[in-house]
């Protein structure tokens, strides 16, 4: 990261930044939310489908059962816990001043370090899960203390970047259109490969054509991969605009005041809580349908259906969205989104069994999902100036720390409502569609 990446916003009197720089900075920041957004959702869905149904694969079944409730239920804790943490990490970010930016940094950082920490908990820690298990616990709750916190410091600077790149509202619109554009590729694209990346690798190396832990290590390692270079690609591809109002920002207080920040901002607390229920809901309907078709439809190998809807129909309405956006008001965008998943929920009970059906449903789902989310990012980053104008302290990041932290919540419940549907249907170990019987269920 040589040389200072931090400029002045230029004015009247002076030339603008070079179209070839300007777009080769937009590439970056897109690219940056592509391994991000892949990352995340390893995390969010599809670590607790490793723990299900391969960490303990060689556990008798009853105890395997006690150990997931177990993981499932310090994975909630620590992130319910840690997410009175992102307002402060968001100060932290804050208050960064480096010859390279505000943000920068973390996303070097953040590139690098959770990457690691994703393949020990995938190799489940490197074997200790069959050596000893008590002492596994103690260091899993670290590491996946460490790995939350630092990759929540890549995701506030990555989205704390965009007013510091912006003051237009339309411009900042593009950049977050970019994000969720590649967002929704990162995202959905880990659906899409799981299934066979995982199948691949584990034949590769034990002749046997199914989801081990050999394949889930080797798909850790190519989402780490991925992580660091779309990081590093924000790191050194992009650079901060120093204009008037964030000039006058500089001091952006204690950590007390980054909570104060939040509580003040009532147009941001709106948008937060309407984007909680949302991102609830999404993350858990995403997290179990790999169980809808692994044990309700017996077809594991069609999941890969689940991601591709969603890039399809994500490739549709992103680039839609900055006209869209200037042509019909924010409210409706997003009203007229939650219409359209409501339909899709409807479809999921009637038929749950029937594939076309559960298709149409998904794509009802996954249709008006970046409508939405960049729908609550941008509202959330306007509030900014609102809450300097009512503050007199702008809040860049820690506003923007408010959006991880719901998604930190809607992860942690996600997981606990998983991992208690997985248990208490008997969707573990080396269960197959034809023991999902009542019987079966546990109440």
């Amino acid at each position: 990261m040589s040389g200072s990446t931090t400029q002045r916003t230029a004015t009247p009197g002076q030339p603008q930044a070079a179209p070839a720089r300007n777009m080769g900075q937009k590439i970056a920041y897109a690219f940056g939310n592509l391994g991000q957004a892949a990352f995340y959702n390893t995390m969010s869905t599809f670590f607790i489908t490793f723990v299900t149904t391969a960490l303990f694969i060689d556990v008798d079944k009853t105890l395997a059962a006690r150990l997931i409730a177990v993981i499932t239920g310090l994975v909630v804790v620590i992130r319910i816990a840690e997410i009175f943490l992102d307002p402060l990490l968001g100060n932290l970010v804050d208050n960064t001043n480096t010859r390279w930016g505000r943000f920068r940094p973390w996303q070097f950082i953040g590139g690098l370090v959770p990457g690691i920490l994703l393949i020990m908990v995938f190799t489940g820690l490197f074997g200790l899960v069959d050596v000893n298990t008590g002492v596994f616990m103690v260091l899993f709750v670290i590491v996946f203390i460490l790995l939350d916190v630092i990759y929540s410091l890549r995701d506030i600077s990555y989205w704390g970047m965009i007013p510091a790149i912006s003051s237009d509202s339309h411009e900042r619109s593009t950049y977050t259109a970019l994000g969720a554009f590649t967002g929704s590729i990162g995202y959905n694209g880990v659906t899409v490969i799981v299934v066979p990346v995982v199948s691949w690798f584990t034949w590769k190396f034990t002749g046997q054509w199914e989801q081990g832990r050999t394949g889930w290590a080797a798909f850790a390692i190519i989402i780490a991969v991925l992580g660091l270079l779309t990081a590093w690609s924000v790191a050194f591809g992009t650079r901060e605009n120093q204009g008037e109002l964030r000039a006058k920002a500089e001091a952006n207080g204690n950590p007390i005041e980054a909570f104060k920040a939040i509580a003040q901002n009532d147009q941001l607390l709106w948008v937060a809580l309407s984007y909680l229920l949302y991102s609830v809901a999404n993350v858990a309907t995403t997290g179990v349908l790999f169980y809808q078709f692994k044990y309700v439809l017996g077809a594991p190998d069609s999941f890969s259906i689940a991601g591709v809807i969603p890039v399809i129909t994500g490739l549709v309405t992103t680039p839609l969205y900055p006209v869209l956006n200037r042509r019909i008001p924010r409210r409706w965008l997003y009203t007229a989104g939650m219409a359209f998943m409501i339909a899709g929920y409807t479809l999921f009970i009637i038929a749950p069994m029937n594939l076309p059906v559960v298709i149409v449903a998904l794509v009802l789902f996954y249709l008006p999902a970046q409508t939405i989310q960049m729908t609550a990012i941008l509202s959330m980053t306007d509030s900014i100036e609102y809450g300097q104008l009512k503050t007199g302290k702008r809040n860049e990041a820690v506003t923007l720390s408010v959006r991880p932290m719901l998604d930190k919540i809607a992860g942690a419940l996600s997981n606990g409502i998983v991992g208690f549907v997985a248990v208490a249907a008997g969707m573990v170990g080396n269960a197959t569609a034809a023991d999902m019987t009542a019987a079966n269920i546990r109440t």
